[in-house]
């Protein structure tokens, strides 16, 4: 008001004169140096203002307006941070401090993030409202300090294993974007994150009883760390690494058998039978597998039982698809290098002549006099590249060992030079045989129609039995409702006819439509 009636004033004579205060100027100066300055007036208005933001924090609705108002004459007059925000900080402190202490032992961390979250959202709202900006950075600061700083350790302690367990993918994320907020913090729970990695692993592969579901679990298991990684940790690449060193030093706890496991789950996945998934399903599960498999350390092991598993598999003809076979065998070579793959690829070469050899075989065989309707398959096989199997004398049916000669003459005719050795208890044997299947389908349809006269028959009698006299057509009406397969009148009245021939009940003297319960 004043500044408005010496306005002229103002305007002409005092910007005349550089040494001179504008009204403005000097209207402050006089409100700092005789009213703001006295100790005891700038107590109660700051204490005042501190109480305003106290009670709003506690959750009252206050007049911010008036706040606002208040610290802009602070910062108007030079004294905001000196006599009100230091102030501020302090209280903001200890506020914090008390209550990061007792909502860390009242409340399940998912509950202390979110409160925690929220109060940083409202002290930044407060920076906006009404607080000078200069304020924002201490003030998150000390936030951070006391709800997030101090309880780093605690918080993970307390809640980490839960949330992964239960694959709390909302809070993670939280936790994480909290934990980024606080130096320390991401390294804090990089180092949990490792130990839970490694705790929950060894309890797969370490435990005998679940070797049946070990590849699969450890499939899961990536499957959802994997998911935590990109949606709720940034896909931060220290995440990444870490898992898989967690991987590799847990998985090789227990040396050879996550080998054989692997291996062996692999052959469940390209035998004939395995209608669980399509090719394109099966070749994502593949690179899966190959991913736990780049963490073991014994690879020697895996490919002495895939080697031989893939022989039972090539040999019987139970491949459930050539393409997925050769696609895996692609990723391991590129995995380990052509030398791990080279005798598996020659196992596959080894078949692939072995047809072509009996296509001439059966060529040949029209021109030979072999009495019967047998057929011989042979498969050629270089020793060097297919498992070692002992020996063992099988003693075959002589027209088994005429067509072994047969194919030997056939085949060191093409082949001279070359060595024969029979391993017959690799083979398999078919027989054919043909049933006369309208006798057993006669038999099958005899049993059920004498199955279906004694549930008749107790059908009737229980009715009968409960009853006592009953008409002709409430019985029959009654027997079809307790029976679960349908039943012709004629079938049923002579059903009736024979219970009571056998005295199980009687027909009623004076009404023949009725049937009395013989007991």
């Amino acid at each position: 008001m004043i500044r408005s009636i010496f306005l002229f004033l103002d305007r002409t004579y005092v910007l005349q004169n550089s040494m001179l205060p504008s009204i403005w100027d000097m209207g402050l100066e006089l409100f700092r140096t005789h009213i703001i300055s006295d100790q005891k007036v700038q107590n109660k208005t700051i204490d005042g203002i501190l109480l305003l933001i106290e009670r709003e924090r506690n959750g009252e609705a206050i007049d911010r307006s008036l706040l606002r108002s208040l610290l802009s004459m602070l910062s108007d007059l030079q004294i905001y941070q000196d006599s009100f925000e230091h102030r501020f900080l302090e209280e903001t402190n200890l506020l914090y401090a008390a209550e990061g202490q007792r909502l860390m032992q009242e409340r399940e961390v998912p509950e202390y993030l979110h409160h925690v979250n929220k109060r940083l959202e409202e002290e930044a709202d407060r920076v906006i409202t009404y607080l000078d900006q200069s304020t924002q950075k201490p003030l998150i600061a000390t936030v951070e300090k006391q709800l997030l700083g101090e309880h780093l350790t605690t918080t993970l302690q307390k809640g980490l294993n839960h949330l992964l367990d239960e694959n709390r993918i909302q809070d993670l994320s939280l936790l994480y974007q909290l934990f980024s907020r606080v130096r320390g913090g991401v390294q804090v729970l990089l180092q949990h994150w490792i130990e839970y990695i490694k705790a929950f692993g060894s309890t797969i592969v370490i435990n005998p009883e679940k070797d049946k579901t070990m590849v699969q679990e450890l499939l899961d298991f990536k499957d959802k760390v994997d998911h935590v990684i990109d949606v709720c940790f940034m896909k931060n690449e220290k995440f990444v690494n870490a898992m898989k060193e967690a991987f590799e030093t847990f998985i090789n706890k227990r040396p050879n058998k996550p080998a054989e496991l692997i291996a062996k789950y692999v052959d469940s996945k390209l035998r004939t039978g395995n209608k669980e998934a399509t090719d394109e399903e099966l070749e994502k599960m593949l690179d899966k597998i190959m991913i736990i498999f780049r963490f073991i350390y014994g690879k020697d092991v895996f490919e002495a039982f895939y080697k031989k598993d893939l022989a039972k598999r090539l040999l019987v003809g139970k491949s459930a698809s050539v393409d997925a076979e050769k696609s895996m065998l692609s990723k391991l070579k590129h995995e380990c290098g052509a030398a791990f793959t080279s005798k598996l690829e020659g196992m596959f070469k080894d078949m692939e002549l072995s047809k072509d050899i009996m296509v001439h075989f059966k060529q040949y065989m029209q021109n030979q006099n072999v009495p019967g309707n047998m057929e011989l398959t042979v498969n050629i096989l270089t020793m060097g590249y297919w498992p070692t199997y002992v020996p063992m004398e099988v003693h075959l049916p002589p027209e088994m060992v005429k067509l072994q000669e047969i194919f030997k003459t056939f085949y060191l005719g093409k082949h001279s030079g070359r060595k024969l050795q029979w391993q017959s208890t690799l083979g398999q044997c078919v027989l054919k045989a043909e049933f006369n299947e309208v006798e057993e389908q006669a038999s099958t349809t005899e049993r059920v129609f004498q199955d279906r006269q004694y549930q008749i028959d107790a059908a009737i009698v229980r009715i009968m039995k409960m009853r006592k006299t009953l008409s002709h057509n409430l019985l029959v009406s009654e027997v079809y409702n307790q029976l679960k397969f349908p039943v012709k009148p004629a079938d049923l009245k002579k059903r009736i006819e024979s219970l009571i021939d056998r005295d199980y009940m009687e027909r009623d003297k004076e009404n023949p439509n009725q049937y009395n319960y013989v007991a």
